[in-house]
């Protein structure tokens, strides 16, 4: 039950919509990786993302490994702290493979560059990104190789994206500001 002090999300992208990009983005990503390929998803946002990801790309005949970095950069905050606090690295080994790399939104870019900067350190071949959202940004960041939907610049909840933990279960992608 929804708390009823908290202000009402404003639906962006319904979950019709966030299962149309995915579907898109295994077209995409399937034909330049392999069975062999790991897609590790950044947890705890990219959870959501990830698993829909993976299950599309299975569906267009690939058949990755999976697993996961736990990373943060926001705490409980609307704003990037500026820092990344890794809390828990990969399981299995990236040596001599290709990575795709999984995140919910893109926003400063400093989750994805450093869980690439890892990845590249755990001897990964080749890495990949993909994010499901892309927010606007003032300043210069990564690019990942591969992004589902250009989002707004607001606050974003639902479908993995959290505000001091809570609406991740949302099944779309709603604004709240």
């Amino acid at each position: 039950m929804a708390d009823s002090t908290s202000p009402t999300p404003a639906v962006l992208l319904p979950q019709s919509e966030i299962d149309r990009i995915n579907a898109e983005l295994a077209r995409r990503i399937a034909p330049v990786i392999d069975d062999d390929t790991v897609a590790a998803v950044l947890l705890t946002g990219g959870l959501w993302f990830g698993s829909d990801l993976t299950r599309a790309l299975y569906r267009e005949g690939r058949n990755v490994k999976f697993d996961a970095v736990w990373m943060s950069s926001y705490g409980d905050e609307k704003q990037s702290r500026g820092k990344i606090t890794v809390r828990a690295p990969f399981q299995r080994p990236m040596e001599g493979k290709t990575v795709l790399l999984i995140d919910d939104v893109l926003d400063s870019g400093l989750s994805l560059a450093e869980a690439v900067r890892i990845t590249k350190e755990a001897g990964a071949a080749r890495v990949l990104t993909c994010v499901f959202a892309r927010k606007p940004c003032e300043h210069e960041r990564m690019e990942p190789d591969f992004v589902g939907w250009e989002a707004p610049a607001r606050f974003l909840v639902g479908y993995g994206l959290d505000h001091q933990g809570g609406m991740r279960g949302l099944p779309d992608i709603c604004a709240l500001d």
